[in-house]
């Protein structure tokens, strides 16, 4: 199984949405059995807390479910447990930079190197903005995570062909 792990600050915002997108376009592939999603906070400002309420009512306008998402902080085991970690900024990729043990380094990223779409480098956090900022997040991730699944997708049907 190939697995994919989005990260943001608290685990509240971008990287739950950023699961629920991942998650809804895995499932609609035809994935789920060769293909794991989850989320993490690089801090712990919000363990055992579900996504914002404004980031579940922007997912649900857009058919993505992220109430059962609860939030936690990255851990050790996940640098080893995960394929990719994908962070949202450069804050985060610096933070998880310092907590990988260098063996695990190749597997961090920023999530908008997979965009297709859009030319920004980063996810912006939209928890002091706005409504509008929720849906322009979700713009991001919908691109961004297709880029994801393409990757993923070729790597887990060589898996399968092995």
């Amino acid at each position: 199984m190939t697995k994919v792990l989005f990260v943001c600050m608290g685990n509240i915002c971008r990287s739950p949405s950023a699961e629920g997108v991942f998650r809804h376009m895995v499932e609609d592939s035809g994935l789920s059995g060769v293909i794991g999603v989850d989320s993490a906070g690089t801090h712990s400002f919000h363990i055992g807390e579900a996504p914002d309420a404004r980031a579940q009512a922007a997912a649900r306008k857009r058919g993505y479910e992220i109430s059962d998402c609860m939030a936690r902080q990255i851990t050790p085991e996940d640098f080893r447990e995960f394929d990719l970690i994908l962070a949202m900024d450069w804050e985060n990729l610096s933070a998880l930079q310092q907590q990988c043990p260098k063996v695990y380094q190749h597997k961090l990223m920023l999530l908008m190197r997979f965009a297709n779409e859009f030319e920004e480098a980063t996810v912006p956090d939209p928890y002091y903005g706005g409504p509008e900022g929720f849906g322009k997040v979700l713009d991001y991730l919908e691109d961004a995570c297709q880029g994801v699944l393409e990757l993923v997708r070729k790597r887990a049907l060589q898996y399968q062909a092995a």
